[in-house]
């Protein structure tokens, strides 16, 4: 698991040291997060859980509990949004033509007219449309025509910046990652966490059917995504109300030499 990580980090640039320091942060900020609530864990109990001594343990903690950046808004959170528009648009029944493409909005309808607004609604995003609009303008997604109307030219969202994508990745690995040890643990009820494994394929085969598998993997996508849009609409006012959750559903795919192992 940590050598493809490790080898990114090289590339770079990012040496044993950092990626040492950065393990120390996360081993504390873990052993917290695993107390009771109503828990007050001493420095030496931390340390006895991660193997860092007490007094880093407390240093640690300490720079913790008075971080010198105080920004607390989700870095993701711009991008998540411009995802679930994009997904919405892509997948929710009202804003598909008949043929299953996505159809063109008007900026701001009249009398009902389905447009950008009510996309924004139904993603559940409340933000301006301009400043939506604009992110996805931004990352080439949509496209504003002569007609005056948006046309959504791809049915996923990619981040743009280094910095974007790099927490897009961490945000989709962290939750792999999480479903897989949950199922190694022998806890229920068993996430998805299933792959394909073919070798000794045919190179110009390989080629060929690359592009035919990133579709069936984006049908199935959108397809997840209008059931999950349809189970929340379906939801009426006098639904009793439960504790919310939150799930991620997701393709990989790869390739390499055959005898390139993982």
């Amino acid at each position: 698991m940590l050598r493809p990580l490790i080898a990114m980090l090289m590339r770079r640039g990012i040496g044993y040291i950092a990626l040492r320091d950065l393990l120390k942060n996360i081993y504390v900020e873990e052993a917290l997060r695993q107390q009771p609530a109503e828990a007050s864990p001493t420095d030496s109990s931390i340390s006895l859980v991660t193997g860092i001594n007490r007094r880093e343990v407390k240093r640690l903690r300490e720079e913790a509990a008075h971080p010198a950046d105080q920004d607390i808004r989700d870095p993701m959170s711009g991008v998540n949004m411009a995802a679930r528009v994009v997904a919405t648009w892509a997948s929710a029944a009202a804003f598909r033509a008949p043929d299953g493409a996505p159809r063109p909005l008007e900026i701001h309808g009249e009398g009902g007219t389905l447009d950008f607004d009510a996309l924004l609604r139904a993603a559940k995003v409340d933000v301006r449309a301009r400043t939506v609009i604009g992110e996805l303008e931004r990352a080439g997604v949509v496209e504003r025509r002569e007609d005056g109307r948006l046309h959504l030219l791809r049915t996923s969202f990619t981040p743009e910046t280094p910095r974007e994508k790099m927490l897009f990745l961490a945000a989709n690995v962290s939750d792999h990652l999480r479903a897989a040890l949950h199922n190694l643990d022998g806890n229920s009820p068993v996430f998805i966490e299933r792959a394909l494994f073919h070798n000794g394929l045919d190179a110009a085969q390989q080629a060929a059917l690359r592009p035919v598998l990133a579709e069936l993997a984006d049908k199935m996508l959108r397809q997840a995504n209008e059931t999950l849009l349809g189970a929340g609409q379906s939801e009426g006012p006098e639904a009793t109300p439960s504790p919310k959750r939150r799930l991620r559903l997701g393709v990989y795919y790869y390739d390499a030499e055959a005898g390139d192992a993982p």
